[in-house]
C-alpha cells in the first residue's frame, strides 16, 4: 500500500497549469442584546481586525504556500474598515509538489472567535491571487448577530493552498467553518498524459490537524471524478458566556437564559446545514 502522505512525482513537458482553488467561509456568532452593544461589538472588530492585522495574516499565508511578497499596500478607512493589497510571485520550487496530505503549520498564537468586520483584502500570485472579504449580518428583532468571512487562496502551478489551512483555521477560529477545495484544468507530462490533480487528496479534513477537528461537528461531500472536495465545521462545545456581548450569562433574565442559548444553537444549525429550520417553542 503507497505512503498515503507521499505526493505524487510528475515529469511535465513545460509549465504546471492546475489552479488549486481554496475558498473558506467563517461565521461567528453572537448576541448583543441592545442597539449599544451592537455598535460597541463592530467597534471591537473593527480594531480587532484592522489592516495591520490582515496584512500580517496575508503575509504568512504567502510565506507557508511557498509565495513570495512583491509589493503591499494597506489603509484602515474612517470610521471603519481596511484593505490590503499584496503582489506576489511563486518561489523556486523543486520538482515535488510540496502538498502532502497532512496538516500545515499552525500559528504561534491561536485567537478564540476571532470575529469581523467589513473590509477587503487582495493579493495578486501572478496568475493566482489572495482574498478576504467580511459581511456583518444581524437579526432585527432577537439580538443575534452574524459575521461572516470569506477567504480565497487560489494558486497557479505546484504549490496548493491547503498548505496554509491550518494556519488559517486557527487564526480565524470560529464557530462554523465552510471549506471548498477544487483543482481546475490540466497539466501535461513529458510523454502527453493530461492530469487533472498532481497530488493526492481524500479529504480536506487530512489538512487539519486532530486536536482542532476533535473540536468540531464535521461533515463530508466530495465529488472525487471532478477534483471537488467540501467540508463543514462546526464547535461541539457550547458555553453561553463565549457568545455574549455587552452582557454576562449572570445578568440575562430568567426567561432570556433559556431563549437566548436557543436562538444561538438554532442560528449555528441553520447555517450549518444551510437550510432554514422551524423552531419549536
Amino acid at each position: 500500500m503507497a505512503d498515503p502522505i507521499r505526493p505524487l512525482k510528475l515529469k511535465l513537458e513545460s509549465f504546471n497549469n492546475l489552479t488549486k482553488t481554496l475558498s473558506f467561509n467563517i461565521y461567528d456568532i453572537a448576541y448583543a442584546p441592545s442597539e449599544q452593544a451592537q455598535k460597541e461589538y463592530i467597534a471591537y472588530i473593527d480594531e480587532a481586525y484592522n489592516a495591520e492585522r490582515l496584512k500580517s495574516i496575508l503575509t504568512e499565508v504567502a510565506h507557508i504556500i511557498g509565495a513570495n511578497i512583491l509589493n503591499i499596500a494597506h489603509q484602515d478607512y474612517d470610521p471603519e474598515g481596511a484593505s490590503v493589497t499584496m503582489l506576489i510571485s511563486e518561489l523556486p520550487l523543486s520538482e515535488e509538489p510540496l502538498n502532502p496530505e497532512a496538516p500545515g503549520p499552525l500559528p504561534e498564537l491561536h485567537h478564540r472567535q476571532a470575529r469581523v468586520h467589513p473590509d477587503a483584502v487582495v493579493a495578486h500570485l501572478d496568475k493566482s491571487h489572495i482574498t478576504v472579504h467580511t459581511y456583518p449580518e444581524s437579526h432585527p428583532d432577537n439580538g443575534i448577530s452574524t459575521f461572516r468571512a470569506d477567504i480565497d487562496v487560489s494558486t497557479c502551478g505546484k504549490i496548493s493552498p491547503l498548505r496554509a489551512l491550518n494556519y488559517l483555521i486557527h487564526t480565524f477560529e470560529s464557530d462554523i467553518v465552510i471549506i471548498d477545495y477544487r483543482v481546475r484544468g490540466f497539466t501535461r507530462d513529458v510523454k502527453g498524459t493530461k492530469h487533472y490533480i498532481d497530488h493526492k487528496i481524500n479529504s480536506i479534513q487530512n489538512f487539519v490537524d486532530k486536536p482542532t477537528l476533535n473540536r468540531y461537528q464535521a461533515i463530508d461531500v466530495n465529488v472525487y471524478q471532478e477534483n471537488i472536495f467540501h467540508t463543514k465545521l462546526m464547535l461541539k462545545e457550547f458555553k453561553l458566556d463565549n457568545y455574549l456581548f455587552g452582557v454576562k450569562e449572570t445578568e440575562l433574565v430568567p426567561a432570556d437564559t433559556k431563549a437566548v442559548p436557543q436562538r444561538l444553537k438554532h442560528e449555528m444549525s441553520e447555517i450549518f446545514y444551510g437550510t432554514n429550520i422551524v423552531r419549536v417553542n
